[in-house]
């Protein structure tokens, strides 16, 4: 069987494609490594997408699960690997378990976590390493707890622990924050200590974290800190490792370069939400995926106003 189109991917951005394929008459397929829903699944809060003053984000990722279901969307559980494309433009997706058959595909995977890439944090991860505040912070109560970053996700992820944690660092590398002044006075307000210009040079415990090295940048002076849990904020890179044997060209900052049809550079290949960069909101990566999908139609269907 060959597939209209495959979304690899079940974020937002995967989802909208998807359910607008369906609705395009087009026989399409949701292949997704993790749980649907994507990095939504990471934010406690949601507070502006439209038609919803404020909305958690499991639950905003349940209702577009939910329709997606109720338009009959095809969603299996797998990890693609390889992409090929045949002698007659037909792409072949290969997973773990699995290889299909498309005419198009889009590309929806989101990012991954960026790391600190320091002694201990691969060793504590799971163990007091953390990369989401919002699945991780309860276990936390009453602790001392570090964040490491200076955009909107980390202040974010300070003002929540603030709320539970015993103690909270704030630790980034510049001298000032990236993220919004309006969240940056909030931070001011809580029992949060700043440490600019400083970085965690190793995190250290025995089966569980137990502190940290913080070296400042201007002093090369070192602290040790008694801490239970680091939190990493400090931004997302994208995931998609199949798409370098394919040859899809990337931004210089790694992201999958698409134009405004969000055609990759593979003809047949498109490219949805956060895994194109850009602004990386639930917003653009929905209407990112509507772009994709209609675009695929077109390069499926080839309908007379595309030709």
């Amino acid at each position: 069987m060959i597939y209209d189109v495959i979304v690899i991917g079940a974020g937002p951005a995967g989802l909208c494609a998807a359910i607008y394929a369906v609705r395009r008459n087009l026989k399409t397929l949701v292949i997704n490594k993790g749980v649907v829903g994507g990095q939504l699944l990471l934010a406690k809060e949601v507070g502006n997408y439209p038609g919803f003053e404020t909305i958690s984000g499991p639950e905003l990722a349940k209702r577009m699960h939910e329709h997606a279901k109720k338009n009959q969307v095809e969603i299996v559980q797998d990890e693609v690997i390889k992409i090929e494309v045949d002698n007659n433009k037909i792409k072949n997706v290969k997973t773990i378990e699995n290889e299909y058959k498309s005419k198009a595909v889009i590309i929806a995977t989101g990012c991954t976590h960026r790391k600190l890439g320091v002694e201990g944090e691969k060793e504590f991860t799971g163990k007091g390493v953390s990369y989401c505040a919002t699945c991780d912070a309860p276990f936390f109560k009453g602790r001392a707890v570090a964040v490491v970053g200076g955009g909107n996700t980390a202040v974010s992820d300070a003002l929540y622990l603030s709320d539970i944690a015993k103690k909270v660092y704030l630790i980034h590398r510049r001298d000032e924050l990236r993220a919004e002044e309006v969240e940056q006075k909030k931070l001011k307000e809580k029992k949060v200590e700043f440490m600019l210009k400083s970085v965690i040079v190793k995190i250290a415990g025995d089966k569980m974290v137990n502190g940290i090295l913080v070296r400042n940048l201007d002093t090369n002076e070192t602290k040790e800190l008694e801490v239970s849990g680091v939190f990493i904020s400090v931004g997302n890179k994208p995931s998609p490792e199949f798409c370098e044997e394919l040859g899809v060209k990337k931004t210089d900052k790694g992201y999958l370069e698409v134009n405004q049809k969000q055609e990759t550079n593979i003809e047949g290949i498109f490219a949805a939400g956060d895994v194109t960069g850009g602004v990386l909101q639930i917003a653009t990566a929905v209407g990112g995926g509507c772009v994709a999908s209609l675009s695929a139609y077109e390069y499926v269907k080839r309908p007379y106003w595309s030709k």
